[in-house]
């Protein structure tokens, strides 16, 4: 029995809200999550979050998240590297999962993200892990 990869576009509305995020003023963490519907075949929003830590983060990881970090560097440098963090969501139907992952790709592509995370248990998500990390780019 093979299935093929469901591979969902991303809706027009997010692709300009992660455009416009991309480039927002703010200086504060934020979070745009994002899920799948299912009978749209589409990558939709479900929620933005302002002013929230990595650690905080681990309660609403769901499985796509752009999130907006505030990453002081080690000479003092402040950067607000745009972080794509995937998780693929655990006990939903294996058609759903195959759905997210094949999307993954997808939304990195059209949100032009470069720092791309997988995580597989929430728990890890910390403000440590993320500076680890962010440090390969850094």
């Amino acid at each position: 029995m093979s299935e093929s990869l469901v591979v969902c576009d991303v809706a027009e509305d997010l692709v300009e809200k992660l455009r416009k995020f991309r480039f927002r003023k703010e200086t504060n963490n934020a979070a745009i999550i994002m899920k799948i519907d299912k009978d749209k075949r589409l990558v939709v929003l479900d929620e933005e979050l302002e002013g929230i830590s990595p650690d905080e983060l681990k309660d609403e990881l769901k499985t796509f998240i752009v999130y907006s970090y505030k990453y002081q560097h080690d000479d003092g440098r402040v950067s607000y590297p745009l972080c794509f963090i995937f998780s693929s969501p655990v006990g939903c139907k294996p058609e759903q999962q195959m759905m997210y992952a094949g999307s993954k790709n997808k939304l990195v592509q059209t949100a032009e993200l470069t720092k791309v995370f997988e995580i597989r248990n929430t728990e890890d998500l910390t403000e440590e892990w993320l500076r680890e990390k962010l440090g390969f780019f850094h």
